[in-house]
Formats: structure tokens, C-alpha cells, sequence
């Protein structure tokens, strides 16, 4: 077993006009999502118009940081320079209460102890003073 420090992963590289929004809410600890003003349908990843309704009519709302785990896999095979040596690690899928996944990690679940619909909770570590990122820890 495996589990990564969060603290030696890499910082998202491509911050655009659209998913901009959603990092800088992040350093406030407080996870939010884009929500439609038109149907109140939430969405994840940051979009200009809703998939449901068809509105570009949209605001970032406020999540309950909790979800569950969705899937998940294990990586064994590094992707990046960054975690050369720390595989194995899982990527984990979260669904949150409003309904979209979001990926991430949560660092101290252990690989073997993964299963589906694990209760979680949003928690956020700071990577540059530009870039906070969030993950996931067991409700207990």
C-alpha cells in the first residue's frame, strides 16, 4: 500500500477563463459548484451553458462538501515525474450531494479499504498561494 502526500502533488496546469472561478473558490475551503439559474441543475466540470435546460444563465453555489465514492482506480504506472515511486495510488470519483463527480484523492484511505459509497467530505490543501486543491477524507 500506497498513499500519496498531498503536498508533493502537482498544481493543475490548465486554469482557463471558464474553470478559473472554481480554483479561486477553492482557497476559501468552501467547494463550489457552477449552478443553473434557469432549472437549479448543478454542474461539474465549469461549463457556459447548462446541459439540461440549455441556459447560459448560471452562478457558483456554495456545495455540502459531502459525497460519496463513486469508483475509483489504482494507479500503478506513474503519469508524472511527481509520483515516481509512490504508486501504487488510487484516483477516487466523487459524487456530492448535489449530484455531480468531481475526481481527486483521498490520501489516508488505504487502496484495500476502498469500496463504494464510502460517506466523505471535502478538505483543501494549498499548493501555491494561486492554487488550492480539494480532497476527500471518510465521515466517520
Amino acid at each position: 500500500m500506497s498513499i500519496i502526500d498531498p503536498i508533493e502533488l502537482p498544481v493543475p496546469y490548465s486554469v482557463d477563463e471558464i474553470n478559473r472561478e472554481f480554483w479561486k473558490l477553492c482557497s476559501t475551503h468552501i467547494l463550489h459548484f457552477q449552478q443553473c439559474k434557469g432549472c437549479g441543475h448543478w454542474r461539474h466540470l465549469p461549463r457556459y451553458m447548462c446541459s439540461k435546460c440549455g441556459s447560459p444563465d448560471w452562478h457558483w453555489a456554495p456545495s455540502s462538501g459531502k459525497g460519496v465514492i463513486f469508483s475509483w482506480t489504482t494507479v500503478h504506472q506513474p503519469m508524472h515525474p511527481a509520483f515516481g515511486g509512490k504508486t501504487p495510488y488510487a484516483s477516487i470519483i466523487v459524487e456530492m450531494e448535489e449530484g455531480v463527480r468531481i475526481v481527486s484523492q483521498a490520501p489516508d484511505l488505504p487502496i484495500e479499504d476502498l469500496k463504494l459509497d464510502i460517506p466523505v467530505e471535502v478538505y483543501f490543501e494549498a499548493r501555491t498561494e494561486d492554487v488550492t486543491l480539494p480532497f476527500f477524507r471518510v465521515i466517520e
